[in-house]
């Protein structure tokens, strides 16, 4: 039979396995298998040349009985509706399995942002906001960067925003510049999060983390921090990193500084010099002790699954795994650190920021960290020990965890 590839049927899929375990009420396993509302909105653009251009655009709210949606905006080309309703289905759980007062949402855009001018990109930004402002509020919904969005676009949106309601609120918007209430250590909070989470699992792991090595897919946002982080904080040696273009393979370590800055001269990491070239496949495979896939969706199916010999995958991207690769994993005993819950730390970090926006008050990096710390650390250890007591693998456990928290925010309302 043909791997299903879809991404939410993937997601649905894997709450159907939890929903069997909880016992989940069927009434109440219909209604959370499907979001809330969803928009599709036409969008169209003057682009310099003159001409308009009309882009499609999503904003999916799954689920918001637990708080306010909060989710990201993705700008790319291969975007599609089901990737924008899986990725709001398991910012759902994200937030539940780190037990912060939020929901789940996603949007996104179907373009290409090289093929944008700064002014294409700011207008196109603008235009979003204006069709999805009467949906999002700090109250209501909660956007932020994502894959090819950055503090720049949310700081368009943030002030689209607020013209067209004529006040301030900015903590409409998570992910913004600090000079508009952003939060100090936002930027690298995802990846700081995986970092908390991957120390919790070597120590049940028994693993040395100063002795071993790490191969990172994706060196965007996330994965760029992962590498600048895992070393100095653990001593673990990163022998591979990739991008969309191709990957760079050291067996004596890769060094943060020498690829970042050959990534800002050519725009690629493959070529940096003093590595070998690597295949996105072939890196996947290597012999490491920590895979850490950061880039996009189903990554790790069926036809590699077997080929994979880390012991620990750190899933810092969303939906890298599809369930047939993880039922390989499971049987090969490599531990998973599931994507909602490893890569958790920057919506808990937007959620430190929405609180730091409503009253006005910021704290430094080391306070955000020490905070996000705190919530991972509880995080992984919720996931972890419902695992070793309902002798289940690790992400249907973050998903007992995430469902049974968002089942009952739903039956107390009186939802179902």
């Amino acid at each position: 039979m043909t791997e299903n590839l879809n991404p939410f049927a993937i997601a649905q899929a894997q709450l159907d396995e939890a929903a069997k375990v909880l016992q989940l009420d069927p009434d109440m396993h219909a209604f959370l298998r499907e979001p809330m509302r969803e928009f599709h909105f036409s969008i169209p653009v003057r682009m310099d040349d003159g001409s308009t251009k009309t882009f499609k655009g999503f904003r999916v709210q799954y689920n918001d009985a637990r708080g306010p949606a909060k989710g990201g905006i993705r700008f790319h080309p291969d975007e599609t509706i089901d990737t924008v309703r899986a990725l709001s289905a398991w910012m759902t759980w994200k937030t539940a399995v780190a037990d912060i007062p939020l929901g789940g949402a996603k949007g996104g855009i179907i373009c290409n942002p090289r093929e944008l001018s700064q002014g294409e990109l700011e207008r196109l930004s603008r235009a979003y906001m204006r069709n999805i402002a009467r949906y999002v509020g700090l109250f209501q919904d909660c956007p932020a960067p994502d894959v090819n969005t950055n503090p720049q676009i949310m700081a368009w949106m943030l002030d689209e925003y607020e013209i067209l309601m004529g006040h301030r609120e900015p903590g409409v918007i998570t992910g913004k510049p600090l000079a508009l209430g952003g939060s100090a250590g936002r930027g690298p909070a995802t990846a700081m999060g995986g970092m908390y989470n991957i120390r919790e699992a070597a120590k049940v792991l028994n693993i040395d983390l100063s002795s071993a090595t790490a191969a990172i897919q994706g060196f965007g946002n996330v994965g760029s921090f992962a590498h600048k982080l895992i070393t100095p904080m653990f001593g673990t040696k990163v022998v591979a990193v990739s991008d969309e273009f191709g990957g760079i393979y050291s067996a004596d370590g890769l060094d943060f500084d020498t690829v970042a800055d050959h990534l800002a001269k050519t725009g690629k990491v493959i070529d940096c010099p003093g590595t070998e070239p690597i295949s996105n496949k072939d890196l996947l495979e290597l012999e490491v002790d920590i895979l850490i896939p950061a880039a996009i969706e189903n990554q790790l199916t069926s036809k590699n699954a077997h080929n994979i010999k880390a012991k620990l995958i750190a899933e810092l991207a969303n939906g890298p795994t599809t369930p047939e690769a993880d039922d390989v994993f499971n049987d090969k005993g490599i531990y998973i650190i599931p994507d909602f819950l490893c890569n958790s730390g920057g919506v808990t970090v937007s959620y430190f920021e929405m609180v730091q926006n409503g009253y006005q008050y910021y704290w430094d990096e080391d306070m955000v960290n020490q905070r996000l710390d705190h919530k991972m650390t509880k995080a992984f250890h919720a996931v972890h020990d419902m695992a070793q007591a309902k002798n289940v693998d690790t992400r249907v456990a973050a998903y007992l965890v995430a469902v049974s928290r968002v089942a009952e925010a739903v039956r107390l309302r009186g939802w179902v």
